[in-house]
C-alpha cells in the first residue's frame, strides 16, 4: 500500500512538471484547451474525489508522455490520441470540474 502511495506521487510530480510545457505546445491544435486546463486543476484539487483524480492524472499523464500510440511531433496528427483519452476523461468526471476550476483554466491560458 505504501509503495503504490509513493508511486501515485511520482506520477503526479510528472505530470505536474510536464504539463504545461506539452499544454503551451498543443495549445493551437486542441480545440478544447481549457477544459484540459481545468481537469488539471482539478487532478490536484484536494475537494475531488481520489477516483476522479486518478481517471484525470491517468489521461494527463498520458497527455504529457512524448512517446505514445501517435507520437506528437507529427503535425495534424500527433494529439489526436491525446484528444480522445482526454476526452474521455473528462466526460467522466466534468461533475467534479468546479466553475473555480474554469476560472484558473481561463487565468492561466490568458497569461500565454
Amino acid at each position: 500500500m505504501e509503495r503504490q502511495e509513493t508511486s501515485d506521487r511520482a506520477d503526479a510530480g510528472r505530470v505536474r512538471a510536464d504539463f504545461w510545457r506539452t499544454a503551451r505546445r498543443a495549445a493551437r491544435q486542441i480545440p478544447f484547451m481549457e477544459d484540459v486546463v481545468a481537469a488539471y486543476y482539478c487532478a490536484f484539487d484536494r475537494n475531488t474525489p481520489l477516483r476522479a483524480k486518478g481517471i484525470l492524472l491517468a489521461a494527463l499523464g498520458y497527455f504529457v508522455l512524448p512517446a505514445d500510440t501517435i507520437p506528437d511531433v507529427i503535425v495534424g496528427l500527433g494529439f489526436t490520441d491525446d484528444l480522445t483519452v482526454l476526452t474521455a476523461a473528462i466526460a467522466a468526471v466534468r461533475a467534479h470540474m468546479t466553475p473555480a476550476h474554469k476560472f484558473a483554466a481561463r487565468q492561466a491560458l490568458e497569461q500565454d
